[in-house]
């Protein structure tokens, strides 16, 4: 049985922003990608995806962007040869093609199973991030003549049937997946439930730019309020180009915003009537933004229209034929079902402080608001990375010293 002293399941650029601190620390380590390098952005995203950020922010542990275009977003293939590049630069000590089945405990560490044989660590580092979809229950109601895909499977238009397409979802990809579809000269519909409305430019700047300047971005975990409430929230309202796309610019576009979808009760999808209390906090939340920007930079700037909201619609009937698919932009999550490692809480979520979990050696990187607000970004990964690095350093410092005190 293969022995390192770190297992780093996932080389996406939070797994290889770990292994690049282990690197320069000297420690031992492997990583293990079920994949290739970067095989998420590189096959789990849709045709015409960029990057939320702008290029400046892509940073990771020893490099920064250095294009000619810092303004400007990454599309996601571009994002998997940077990632790619990255790994070669530092030699990156990746198995590729490798798919952990199983993670657990062991005498001095754990034992992890892959498709081709064991490794045994002191310690280890998962970072699988978010791959999988979140399963809408509202899905196998569907009459079966209605189209249904998860966003995390949708790559362009015309994998959708003709006809009308619901979108559930108004967060990042659902107002992105809807205004392409509208484009294509779908009737499109959003149902919309809490979402989180940014600009993407604001007095003259990038939105992220401020957020950044301002100190935003590094309010530490500990620091808010509730934790768990901002760890669930949507992805904020932005898509990777000059623009905004929020419901204001969908419904000047033509698209038809409705209430979250509540159910399906014998083809008939229900519609919440509280779209206009869901806006209203999202422009309230907007509104404490834009304050908190305004007091770093001084003066005021101009503020975006509030969220029109039309009159409400509680329902339609998907057998009629008006609908003919539906795209589900309800959320990823990471899957961590190989994980036999006693650190869930009753509802299944991994629980941990800032990637560190209860039990020794354990840890987790690529969730979001992992230690601090930048770590939903890939500008996030070095920062944390370094801190888990630090931490697990020292995890295995007292793991030596206890062994030789006991010998």
């Amino acid at each position: 049985m293969p022995t390192t002293t770190v297992v780093v399941v996932g080389a996406g650029h939070c797994g290889l922003a770990m292994s690049r601190h282990l690197t320069e620390r000297s420690i031992d380590h492997v990583v293990l990608e079920r994949g290739e390098v970067a095989n998420s952005w590189l096959t789990q995203r849709w045709d015409s995806l960029r990057l939320l950020t702008p290029n400046w922010m892509t940073r990771l542990p020893g490099f920064s962007y250095g294009g000619d275009d810092p303004d400007g977003y990454l599309s996601a293939p571009e994002v998997g040869q940077l990632v790619r590049d990255y790994a070669a630069e530092f030699a990156a000590p990746v198995l590729t093609g490798t798919t952990v089945t199983a993670l657990r405990p062991s005498e001095g560490g754990f034992v992890v199973e892959t498709d081709s044989g064991e490794w045994r660590a002191r310690a280890v580092v998962v970072a699988v991030g978010a791959t999988a979809s979140v399963p809408h229950p509202l899905a196998a109601q569907l009459p079966p003549e209605v189209v249904s895909v998860a966003a995390i499977d949708y790559r362009n238009p015309a994998q959708l049937p003709d006809g009308g397409v619901l979108v559930v979802g108004a967060s990042a990809s659902g107002v992105q997946i809807a205004e392409e579809v509208h484009r294509t000269g779908r009737a499109v519909t959003v149902a919309a439930g809490e979402h989180v409305r940014v600009p993407r430019r604001y007095r003259g700047c990038d939105i992220l730019w401020w957020m950044d300047a301002a100190g935003i971005l590094d309010e530490r975990a500990e620091e808010m309020d509730d934790l768990v409430r901002a760890r669930n929230l949507p992805s904020m309202q932005l898509v990777g180009a000059d623009r905004t796309v929020d419901l204001n610019t969908l419904q000047a576009l033509g698209v038809r915003v409705v209430g979250r979808l509540g159910g399906i009760r014998d083809g008939q999808a229900q519609f919440s009537g509280s779209l206009r209390n869901v806006c209203a906090l999202a422009d309230l939340k907007l509104g404490r933004l834009l304050n908190t920007i305004d007091e770093y930079a001084g003066g005021e700037g101009e503020r975006p229209e509030p969220t029109m909201v039309p009159g409400v619609v509680l329902g339609t009937d998907l057998r009629r034929g008006e609908i003919r698919s539906v795209v589900w932009a309800t959320g990823i999550k990471a899957d961590y079902s190989w994980v036999d490692v006693p650190v869930f809480d009753v509802r299944g979520r991994l629980k941990h402080e800032g990637g560190v979990t209860d039990w020794p050696g354990l840890y987790v990187i690529g969730m979001p608001l992992l230690r601090r607000r930048r770590s939903t970004f890939i500008d996030g990964a070095s920062a944390d990375a370094a801190d888990l690095a630090t931490h697990l350093a020292s995890h295995l410092n007292r793991h030596a010293t206890e062994s030789v005190s006991a010998s």
